[in-house]
């Protein structure tokens, strides 16, 4: 599923267009959009792990299910986004080597974590707790990094 996504999105990015689609839609706000979701993504899987260390497991699934909600509607919007505007945005800034190890650990986790937290929520949802918290150790922080990482591009870039 990742190595889909990710060749949807390479495809989206470098990929022939539609004759007249690029520019046809401002999206200039989505890099902004895509932003404060992340963020949000953020917020929403620590208070998820708050929830889930206090023992309020109904409350940590909801939350949960949020952030993988919140995820999704970031996704569709970075391909939305990406099928749309007119070319790659470059950065240019100070600090290039830092800028793309950053995006390189982004782009290589993020097509990680789906499948991860895909069978993470799976594992909790269906009540294989031990199993579930074994993996959440290693899912939780990968998607923080790139929730956070996302943010971080985006405020570099723009």
């Amino acid at each position: 599923m990742s190595a889909a996504v990710f060749a949807v999105v390479c495809f989206l990015m470098w990929g022939p267009r539609p004759a007249g689609i690029q520019g046809s839609i401002d999206v200039s706000f989505l890099p902004y959009f895509n932003a404060a979701v992340n963020s949000l993504v953020t917020i929403v899987l620590i208070a998820g792990w708050r929830l889930a260390v206090t023992g309020r497991l109904r409350a940590h699934r909801k939350a949960m299910l949020a952030a993988f909600g919140l995820s999704t509607a970031f996704l569709v919007s970075y391909i939305v986004y990406h099928s749309v505007q007119v070319e790659p945005v470059v950065y240019d800034g100070a600090n290039r080597g830092l800028y793309l190890l950053i995006l390189l650990s982004h782009i290589v986790l993020a097509a990680i974590i789906l499948p991860l937290a895909l069978v993470t929520l799976y594992l909790g949802q269906s009540d294989q707790r031990a199993r579930h918290r074994k993996l959440a150790k290693i899912t939780m922080p990968i998607w923080l990094y790139v929730s956070v990482t996302g943010v971080v591009i985006v405020m570099l870039v723009y």
